[in-house]
């Protein structure tokens, strides 16, 4: 979803779009936009019960215009144009003159996101390993390709997270953020509570049960910018998290291995990184999973 919208829209430095306080407090706003997209909703249904598809079409413009207006104001308005200059880290003044959005990012974005795929585990019956994913309806940018999952096994993933940050280079991740987790130590474990010693009775559903039963789903996206391997296998994954120092240690968290297994469901990875019979994989026509599926969760 970001390559898409990189592909259309462009980047700007974050001196022209800073943070406000909005960006690193969405709540309010996501409040507003529930409301302004519910009422969206009845009135399209009325649009549509009373003038038909042309009235609905363009009442879901005027919906939109809104929706716009709202994000603005809470986020900034996206320059068409800007004049970008800066100094370099050895105080050297460089100017480019006047930028698109376009230009910018053709100019300075190095990294080839349209080369990253997203990797999924998804251990139910229904979820075949080796094939395409994608979910009815997922996509933020009319026109672009769809947004699709490659599902692997658990083995490879870690193998692939793993060599990219041995190489240097973080890797993007999926999960369900809230299980088993401490904020006062910073640490994902799969056993860090014994619930049931506490209320005195088993806890029996596995990561596709969870998924099955809607118990477990992709909640919150973070970094991996680290692990630790003793023998060959990972044991630990140093995490940075978007929540502020506050939040575990100076805003990192520690992640065990036992937890990766059962919360992590996806990760960003290059093409390259795939098995020759994954990367074939990922041209196959995809599985379309229902609009409630929650598998989408992340992305919705």
């Amino acid at each position: 979803m970001f390559a898409a919208v990189v592909a259309k829209h462009g980047l700007v430095p974050k001196q022209i779009m800073p943070e406000t306080q909005s960006s690193t407090d969405t709540a309010r706003m996501n409040s507003v936009l529930r409301s302004v997209l519910r009422q969206g909703a009845r009135a399209l249904r009325e649009a549509a019960a009373a003038g038909g598809p042309e009235a609905a079409r363009q009442e879901k413009a005027d919906i939109l215009k809104v929706v716009f207006r709202v994000l603005c104001i809470h986020l900034g308005t996206p320059p068409e144009r800007f004049d970008w200059q800066w100094t370099d880290k050895d105080r050297q003044f460089h100017r480019d003159g006047e930028l698109t959005p376009q230009e910018f990012a053709a100019r300075y974005a190095e990294l080839p996101i349209g080369d990253y795929v997203c990797l999924v585990h998804d251990p139910r019956p229904s979820s075949p390993v080796g094939r395409t994913f994608t979910v009815e309806y997922l996509g933020n940018v009319l026109g672009s390709p769809p947004v699709t999952y490659l599902n692997v096994e658990m083995p490879l993933i870690k193998e692939i997270a793993a060599r990219a940050l041995s190489d240097g280079e973080p890797v993007w991740f999926g999960c369900d953020v809230g299980k088993m987790m401490s904020n006062e130590y910073g640490l994902w474990d799969a056993a860090l509570y014994d619930f049931a010693s506490v209320y005195d009775t088993p806890f029996t559903l596995g990561k596709a049960g969870r998924l099955l039963y809607r118990e477990s789903q992709m909640t919150h996206a973070m970094l991996f910018t680290g692990v630790d391997i003793a023998d060959g296998a990972t044991r630990r994954w140093r995490v940075e998290n978007s929540w502020g120092p506050g939040r575990g240690k100076d805003g990192f968290y520690t992640m065990n291995d036992s937890w990766f297994d059962e919360y992590v469901f996806e990760i960003a990875a290059h093409r390259d990184a795939l098995p020759a019979e994954l990367r074939e994989a990922l041209v196959t026509p995809p599985i379309v999973l229902p609009a409630w599926d929650p598998m989408g969760a992340l992305a919705r």
